[in-house]
């Protein structure tokens, strides 16, 4: 049986005209999603790997797609498994941005409650930003939060066997995802102060994953490779 290679091909530039301007990478898959925001090597306090990591082994290899706020609970609750993290600070700031305001990335406001909340509304109500009006009026706005929390982890949890089943199609093996972040994190790490100290305006390469190590070729604009080994 021949050692599974997986490819995840990333795109750098300096400004991203997407509306967001920032600098930093985006996965090739994802280019077209106006929901993402390039990343750079940045870790945070809590999670010793970065944005593009987790956009990789938490997301691309799991088969969820990287907007979407059921794809996101899904992929904390892998980040949490990975690293060790606790999902629930992430979890509650989406909940205030986004949902309790009626804003629910893939999928309606009514489709997205769990049973017991979609049952308290009434037939006619349909608007996102409506029902979630409806809902602050009937439970209080600490009790609308408290409840999409708990849906956001139960959704995390629900997903998990599906996750975690989706990564192993692709051969590799799931109990080494906490030693295959931090060696793409050291050769992301790489690459990113490499374009920052040569003045690249866009760059393209890709990560070669294996159950043994990793690689990170660089095709444009100068062919280079990086490579470290999990053990």
């Amino acid at each position: 049986m021949s050692e599974p290679c997986i490819t995840v091909p990333i795109v750098y530039h300096h400004e991203w005209a997407d509306g967001f301007g920032a600098r930093g990478w985006k996965l090739e898959a994802a280019m077209d999603d106006p929901e993402v925001i390039a990343a750079t090597s940045e870790t945070g306090l809590r999670i010793p790997t970065s944005v593009l990591i987790h956009d990789i082994l938490d997301h691309h290899l799991c088969g969820l797609p990287l907007s979407g706020h059921r794809n996101e609970a899904i992929a904390l609750h892998q980040l949490s498994l990975r690293t060790g993290s606790d999902p629930l600070p992430d979890l509650i700031q989406m909940v205030d941005e986004d949902l309790v305001h009626g804003r629910v990335i893939g999928d309606s406001m009514r489709t997205f409650l769990p049973e017991h909340l979609r049952a308290r509304l009434p037939g006619g109500l349909s608007g996102d930003k409506d029902i979630a009006e409806y809902l602050i009026q009937d439970l209080g706005l600490e009790g609308l939060r408290q409840a999409l929390t708990q849906q956001m982890l139960d959704i995390g949890h629900d997903g998990a066997s599906g996750a975690r089943k989706r990564y192993e199609s692709s051969g590799l093996d799931y109990a080494r995802r906490s030693a295959l972040g931090l060696a793409l994190q050291a050769l992301f790490e790489q690459v990113d102060a490499l374009v920052v100290s040569a003045g690249w305006e866009q760059a393209q390469g890709a990560f070669s994953i294996t159950n043994n190590g990793c690689m990170l070729h660089m095709d444009t604009p100068q062919r280079i490779s990086f490579n470290t080994n999990e053990d």
